[in-house]
């Protein structure tokens, strides 16, 4: 565990090296979520993984999620594109690196390419979406009435009986952080891409959708959109694709890499598992 000053934010950070020690084959940054999401979702599921390929993992919880700080203010998308920006530099990591983000964390990736293109080489992006007026619109709406519901006792005790006690930890911190912060407000404030902008990123992006996700209807949207942009669909998955269908995101981000070139040195999945556009 480490922790990095980020122009006064205190970012929790966590790296792993390639398991077999020699030299990386190529540098990974993973993005988590938003509310109950932290760097945890992907260390129990792809990082591991990623390190035994050969690859070098970064990983770290986003501003007021996980371990790192939770200032009051200061949670609009350039703030989060900015604190990836900082990571990088604070960690040396100069060389154009691949974006794996689910959610919110995909739509910072898509942030940092349109911003910085030189400091990425691929984005794989998970049940997510790049900033546009839409997306501002529905995250208004979505974080005014989670913020709502999660601050009633009764929302939580319903959480903890249908999802476990787990997962109503996780909305009791989420609560916290809504009702603690100005993050509800700030996010659909944030300063959006115009469509110049996002035409403009000219890295290869997966896009990566369950069948049974309302975002799966955007994947044409966004393959006409991006230069070089293609989706593929996990079957029967909602939102939550990356902690309920790990194995399959493994397969498709180790065969994703391998496409662009990455030369892993661990089992590489046989891209006749991996479910490419058209398996919807």
């Amino acid at each position: 565990m480490a922790f990095l000053d980020l122009d006064g934010l205190r970012c929790h950070v966590q790296r792993l090296d390639p398991r077999d020690g020699g030299p990386p084959a190529a540098t990974a940054v993973l993005l988590h979520g938003l509310l109950t999401d932290s760097l945890a979702s992907y260390y129990f599921t792809l990082a591991p993984t990623l390190a035994a390929a050969g690859v070098a993992v970064v990983m770290y919880d986003q501003r007021g999620h996980g371990r790192t700080g939770r200032p009051p203010t200061g949670y609009r998308l350039e703030r989060f594109v900015d604190d990836l920006m900082g990571l990088l530099d604070r960690l040396e990591v100069a060389a154009p690196v691949h974006l794996l983000g689910n959610s919110f964390g995909g739509t910072v990736a898509f942030g940092l390419a349109a911003r910085h293109p030189e400091r990425v080489l691929s984005i794989l992006a998970i049940e997510s979406e790049p900033a546009t007026l839409a997306w501002a619109g529905k995250l208004d709406g979505i974080l005014r009435r989670a913020e709502a519901e999660l601050a009633e006792e009764s929302t939580l005790a319903w959480v903890a009986a249908q999802r476990g006690a787990h997962t109503a930890r996780l909305a009791r911190s989420a609560g916290r952080l809504l009702a603690g912060t100005s993050l509800a407000r700030d996010i659909p404030a944030s300063r959006l891409p115009t469509e110049a902008e996002l035409r403009a990123i000219h890295c290869p992006v997966l896009a990566v959708y369950g069948t049974e996700s309302d975002l799966a209807d955007q994947a044409a949207w966004l393959d006409g959109l991006l230069p070089d942009c293609r989706s593929a669909f996990v079957p029967g998955q909602e939102h939550s694709v990356l902690v309920e269908a790990p194995d399959t995101v493994r397969e498709l981000t180790l065969s994703w890499l391998r496409e662009q070139g990455v030369e892993l040195r661990g089992p590489v999945a046989d891209p006749a598992l991996v479910p490419w556009r058209g398996a919807r």
